[in-house]
């Protein structure tokens, strides 16, 4: 008995009825969180995490049609008993277990198992299929503590003070840029860009408790700005409103930031490995932990890691899905450039 198929337009649950994050129109959106890829625009009706909505209703558009659930709120649709569990990603993103007639199908959609002091700890959920990432599914990621990583920034930023320089740090709007808040929160004024300004709000408004930050456009006043810490998304990299904070010291955070070709690549001063997915360690960690039959294994890494899987006798095969998406990451920068 399947209670998931894999279809062109996303992730169908055959006797519920309903999609998970797919990537083209349906009637019925279930909804893992809200990144671009994994929530877009078109849906008939949409259901997402509590915290996820206001997500939704900012980047997709106030007017859609969308109900939630807690964490571990059940819901049955069509006979299938539905919920949500906390998956580490960012503010609101869910794992969604599905059970239907004794079976159980867990969809991760993006997950990260290391508790990052701002989202909800990732829950481990037992189930028979289990559908996951893999977008760091290589040995080479593996992430340092969250103590030893806010040093290491913390580290720089003092550093940079100490020379009379700007600390900017990049990071997406959505997840990236919050985590990073939490980061240096308490070493100076936190100026972010109205990109994620916009994003906190959307954040707060659903009674989440952000680190306090101060609004930063594009007309700014240079002595306002300097030797503070400022937070802008990537798609300001090289920009006008860049160029003109005072002796910019500049950082990536991003998990691919663990391969120090791409500090050189990007031109930055520096680069600090501030993943939102899991590692390699904690892709296996959450794969053995759901005591899965079967595993499927969509974006990223999807080759390699399901081979290993396998070698290691756990049942495992790729799944070609649209998470991920490159050209919606660039669109959604390219917006965040001009918010």
């Amino acid at each position: 008995m399947r209670i998931v198929k894999f279809t062109k337009k996303g992730i169908y649950c055959i006797p519920g009825k309903f999609y998970l994050d797919p990537w083209l129109p349906v009637d019925y959106a279930v909804i893992s969180h809200g990144h671009a890829d994994h929530a877009r625009w078109g849906m008939k009706h949409y259901l997402c995490h509590t915290h996820t909505k206001n997500i939704l209703k900012h980047r997709i558009s106030d007017d859609i049609s969308v109900e939630t659930l807690d964490y571990n709120e059940p819901k049955t649709i069509n006979g299938v008993k539905l919920s949500f569990h906390p998956a580490g990603h960012i503010i609101g993103s869910a794992q969604i277990r599905l059970e239907y007639k004794g079976k159980v199908v867990v969809f991760t959609g993006d997950y990260k198992v290391k508790h990052d002091n701002i989202t909800i700890p990732f829950e481990s959920v037992k189930c028979h299929e289990f559908i996951t990432e893999s977008t760091f599914g290589l040995p080479i990621y593996k992430w340092l503590p969250e103590e030893t990583l806010q040093q290491q920034i913390h580290n720089w930023i003092l550093q940079n003070k100490a020379n009379n320089r700007t600390s900017v740090l990049f990071g997406y709007s959505l997840g990236k840029a919050q985590r990073i808040m939490k980061l240096v929160e308490g070493l100076d004024e936190i100026l972010v860009h109205n990109a994620i300004y916009h994003i906190n709000n959307a954040i707060e408004s659903s009674g989440i408790v952000l680190p306090e930050t101060t609004r930063l456009d594009g007309h700014f006043n240079k002595t306002d700005v300097q030797n503070k810490i400022i937070i802008m998304p990537p798609g300001l990299l090289g920009s006008k409103m860049l160029k003109r904070v005072p002796n910019a010291a500049t950082a990536i955070c991003s998990g691919w930031m663990q391969v120090r070709g791409n500090r050189r690549w990007r031109g930055v001063d520096a680069g600090f490995a501030v993943s939102d997915h899991a590692d390699w360690d904690g892709l296996l960690q959450a794969v053995k932990a759901s005591e899965a039959e079967k595993v499927y294994v969509t974006h990223g890494s999807q080759a390699t890691f399901a081979k290993y899987l396998n070698e290691i006798g756990i049942e495992a095969a790729e799944v070609i899905t649209e998470y991920g998406d490159n050209k919606l990451e660039a669109e959604e920068a390219k917006k965040e450039a001009t918010a």
